[in-house]
């Protein structure tokens, strides 16, 4: 029988001298590449005591993203399907109505997300654009569901009408290690994304941020991605995890495509979810792009190394997903629930 206990009852974990591991900041490389260099079994190990620690135990987190503004993007991103030098017969569109997008919201609560998330395919928005997007913020709070939005680099008074609106929280992803970047993105460098990390910040909404991998980079790139996560000032609220899907009319997509090089390792995969979860305890680790083609034992694994957030639904913005319903199968056959309390870390800034 599936165990439909929440959060409040369920047994607090008994884990010794690892029972609440301390957040760092303080990372080296050296200690990062050595988890990642641990045998896969002590990795698990370790990662499922930490995770044990700050999280409940198989409860997941519904995310539902939409894209709110599709295509035309002027950045280069290797990997993006909505960059206008792609060639991907993507048509760009204009800023969805306020009203579609409520509806879409209602839709994602309905099918049990705690969050909405929304993105645009912006350099950075126009202060033109700023009004509908805020009444968006504000419709969807409206309606008891977090709110998450990707729009690119925000200037500090962008970030604070964001923070005014009531945004819970702003995706920026650094995407890769800071040496590798250059190789993906040349339209932006690392640092814009931290500059644009640290409006956010200042204006107090909180922070989600991760990366790709399988995108042809080596472990230690892996290593420098996790390492310039878990050394920010303070780690991300919410660390997403995808996996490169190669897209046709791409540059990675093309120069990935039908190679051994296209797919990461599952394993290695799963090892860099388990690495996150280590270095940051409290962040919720959320699986994204590429689960449509997991397995769903690769699945169960990422969530023994501490995933615990997905994005639920048909569409990850242009590429597909797992499904509402492929999710709830997977979950029951797991024997896992929807998490419904707050995220630890913060019930733990209040």
């Amino acid at each position: 029988m599936t165990d439909t206990r929440r959060r409040s009852d369920r047994p607090a974990p008994s884990l010794g001298d690892r029972d609440a591991p301390a957040v760092r900041t303080d990372w080296t490389r050296a200690e990062i590449a050595a988890l990642f260099d641990l045998p896969f079994d002590e990795l698990m190990w370790r990662a499922q005591g930490v995770h044990r620690a700050h999280h409940a135990a198989s409860e997941v987190q519904l995310c539902t993203l939409l894209s709110i503004k599709t295509g035309g993007c002027p950045e280069d991103c290797g990997y993006c399907s909505q960059s206008a030098s792609a060639d991907t017969q993507l048509k760009a569109e204009k800023l969805m109505e306020v009203e579609a997008v409520l509806a879409s919201a209602a839709e994602a609560k309905a099918a049990g997300s705690q969050r909405f998330c929304m993105g645009a395919a912006w350099r950075n928005p126009k202060d033109r654009d700023m009004a509908k997007v805020v009444a968006m913020v504000e419709g969807v709070k409206a309606m008891g569901l977090e709110t998450c939005m990707t729009l690119g680099m925000l200037a500090p008074h962008q970030a604070r009408q964001l923070a005014e609106a009531g945004l819970d929280y702003y995706n920026h992803n650094i995407d890769t290690s800071p040496e590798n970047y250059g190789n993906v993105i040349t339209t932006r460098s690392f640092g814009d994304r931290l500059e644009t990390l640290a409006n956010v910040r200042e204006a107090g909404i909180s922070v989600c941020c991760g990366g790709i991998v399988g995108m042809g980079e080596t472990r230690a790139d892996r290593v420098g991605f996790v390492h310039a996560l878990a050394t920010l000032p303070r780690h991300p609220e919410s660390v997403p995890v995808n996996a490169l899907v190669p897209v046709r009319g791409t540059p990675l997509g093309d120069m990935l495509a039908d190679t051994p090089m296209a797919r990461l390792d599952d394993i290695e995969f799963v090892r860099t979810v388990a690495v996150a979860r280590i270095a940051m305890p409290q962040s919720m680790v959320r699986l994204s792009a590429g689960r449509e083609s997991m397995s769903d034992a690769t699945q169960a694994l990422c969530f023994m190394a501490g995933a615990n957030s997905i994005f639920t639904g048909d569409k990850l913005l242009t590429t597909g997903n797992a499904g509402d319903g492929a999710d709830a199968a997977l979950l029951a056959k797991l024997g896992m629930v929807p998490m419904l309390g707050e995220e630890p870390m913060r019930v733990a800034a209040v």
